[in-house]
């Protein structure tokens, strides 16, 4: 008998593969970013799924938006609406009190990938939409439980699961291996093949730039490091 192992087929190969896009729900430049991580998705997810990995841009905030940060804020915005031409409801900025902790929405991320992993992207989607087009409160664990429903998820299992401490948990190992891999802009997307992690681009850039860099990493080419050099569009929100 042959104790050596089978040769693994293409469809295990691609285990090993992932897109990991490190994003936060409340952050400006990742929802100008969705519609290029949901062509990366489209394009790449039968050979390397896109795996979403909540950064924390402002977790734990406590004190609420002052006016400084308010036209700090909506400069971010207005640059983000002229890059990616995607929609933002300024009527945010009315807003008194707001208090822009980046947690809660980055655990609703979580607890729907841990629940249903195949609804997580939809359900960042949702989150952006919510909150940068629509101006709705995604600190708020009602609206997050409803947003869950809208994806899939049975709401009052979301809202169970949401508040417990498992959910935190993995919301800051998140956080760790974001900053365990140096990540302090959002969002950043990095390619992994089995224990190798490489750079594709921190920040903005269009998927047409981006393709040419994945289709050679998907084909196995050395050349596919890092987008980012060439594009020169570092345009990343920064932790606070």
């Amino acid at each position: 008998m042959d104790d050596k192992a089978a040769p693994r087929t293409e469809a295990e190969k691609a285990d090993d593969r992932e897109i990991i896009c490190v994003v936060d729900p409340m952050c400006s430049w990742c929802w100008g970013f969705s519609p290029v991580i949901t062509a990366m998705e489209e394009a790449y997810g039968d050979k390397a799924p896109v795996w979403l990995v909540a950064g924390g841009l402002r977790p734990m905030t406590s004190q609420p938006m002052t006016d400084k940060a308010k036209a700090e804020t909506r400069h971010h915005w207005e640059e983000v609406a002229r890059a990616s031409g995607q929609s933002f409801n300024f009527t945010f900025f009315d807003r008194t009190g707001f208090v822009y902790d980046t947690e809660p929405a980055c655990r609703a991320m979580v607890t729907v990938r841990t629940l249903k992993p195949q609804s997580a992207l939809p359900y960042l989607e949702a989150l952006h939409r919510a909150f940068y087009a629509e101006n709705r409160d995604v600190t708020d664990p009602e609206l997050l439980a409803d947003l869950a429903g809208g994806v899939g998820l049975d709401r009052n299992i979301f809202a169970t699961v949401f508040p417990t401490r498992e959910m935190m948990y993995q919301t800051s190992a998140d956080f760790f291996r974001a900053q365990s891999m140096g990540i302090q802009g959002f969002p950043t997307v990095v390619l992994r093949n089995g224990s190798e992690l490489r750079l594709l681009v921190a920040g903005f850039v269009a998927f047409d730039k981006l393709k040419p860099y994945l289709d050679a990493w998907i084909e196995g080419k050395a050349d596919a490091a890092s987008a980012g050099d060439e594009t020169g569009d570092k345009t990343a929100e920064k932790k606070a």
